[in-house]
């Protein structure tokens, strides 16, 4: 039996069946722990539950809010399984992937997933005392790579050399996430859409990104509740079926970009993700009406499509160039605005469009959704999901 055997059987076994959210802001001037309370209790309400049902929590290892304050804060009585992920916003889908896994073993019958920061008006990402100086930050650190679009820059000066890539075709990810969020009236950029001129003038950041391939930084929370899909078919919300989840990590992977390997111009661990995404599920790229790809540095985001099979090696300058990843094109991305245009919420809500997508209830709704494939962030050891309608 392989390694990915017990993946295998989740198919169709356990559904998304609330999600909620906080406002998205940049000063909330609350704590994240009410930040974490406020977006679980809206994904319970979403769900039709109550703090009595839930007997699961999920988070990041970078969260602050243990999983036994949020309970105490919630009212939830007792809990069964707690769990975190490692990795930054690698974790995001993992979160949703543990969760299933638990409900489908009955070692917990409601798991909550939950992020919640002040990203932007408390400790920011970024800061190198945040890193240890052990291992590859210790190469990196003398050297000027001390921040994460720094590694990012590094990357993406080597693929655009490779597959003869420009700041434009980066910047055309950015205009569609941001053409996205100004009809979304939950995204900070609401209302302000950009040009590929606007892109071109925004000042370096780090050569060869500019400001407006950089997410934001938002202060914020995200939750979403997981059943079993014979529970979720009960409650309050059409049941979202996770059809599939994975997590990746490859050969010489470090904790962000590895500069050593054969190639830099790729992200195989992504690629790993994507081969466990279409074995579980049945499906291909082609099956796929809308994708919620992750988008905190935009030259990462035509590198997944290349290695999830959406477009081959070096073709997604041109898949974006053709307008595909635009509201009616071939592959719609983050029709929510991503986190260049919603909020950067370490992909939780991303996940949490992708739901709104099965369900026919986004504010951005793509035609005909039946299945939504969501990944996390890259470079780092990475996770994915497939999302489905329930038949």
């Amino acid at each position: 039996m392989s390694a990915n055997a017990p993946a295998r059987g989740l198919r169709g076994r356990a559904a998304i069946a609330g999600i909620g959210a906080t406002e998205f802001s940049k000063e909330s001037g609350r704590s994240e722990l009410q930040l974490a309370v406020e977006a679980v209790l809206a994904a319970l309400t979403d769900a039709g539950l109550g703090p009595d049902d839930v007997d699961g929590l999920v988070t990041f290892t970078q969260d602050s809010n243990l999983e036994v304050d949020v309970a105490r804060s919630l009212g939830v009585p007792r809990l069964t399984f707690f769990s975190r992920i490692h990795y930054g916003g690698g974790a995001a889908c993992a979160t949703v992937q543990q969760a299933a896994l638990a409900v489908a073993a009955g070692v917990a019958d409601v798991v909550v997933c939950y992020r919640a920061f002040n990203e932007r008006s408390g400790f920011r990402f970024g800061r190198t005392d945040r890193y240890s100086p052990e291992m590859e930050y210790g190469w990196y650190f003398p050297f000027g790579l001390v921040t994460p679009a720094s590694w990012v820059a590094m990357f993406a000066r080597r693929y655009m050399h490779v597959h003869g890539v420009t700041s434009e075709d980066f910047g055309r990810v950015s205009v569609a996430d941001r053409r996205h969020a100004a009809t979304n009236p939950k995204a900070w950029f609401h209302g302000r859409p950009i040009t590929l001129e606007d892109h071109q003038a925004s000042r370096w950041i780090v050569e060869p990104l500019r400001l407006l391939d950089c997410c934001q930084e938002t202060d914020g929370g995200q939750a979403i509740v997981v059943t079993t899909a014979e529970r979720a078919r009960d409650l309050r919300r059409p049941a979202v079926l996770v059809e599939a989840a994975a997590q990746g990590s490859e050969w010489d992977q470090e904790s962000m970009n590895s500069y050593y390997r054969d190639d830099i111009s790729g992200l195989p661990e992504m690629a790993l993700v994507g081969r466990q995404l279409w074995e579980q599920s049945g499906l291909t790229p082609a099956d796929v009406q809308t994708a919620v790809i992750y988008d905190h540095f935009t030259p990462f985001v035509l590198v997944q499509l290349e290695e999830l099979g959406f477009c081959g090696r070096g073709e997604a300058k041109d898949f974006v160039r053709d307008g595909n990843i635009e509201i009616g094109g071939g592959l719609p991305l983050n029709p929510h605005g991503g986190q260049l245009g919603e909020a950067y919420l370490h992909g939780m809500n991303g996940i949490a469009e992708a739901v709104r997508q099965v369900r026919g209830s986004s504010v951005n709704q793509v035609e005909g959704v039946e299945h939504v494939l969501v990944t996390a962030g890259t470079g780092v050891p990475t996770s994915g999901l497939v999302l489905g309608v329930d038949r």
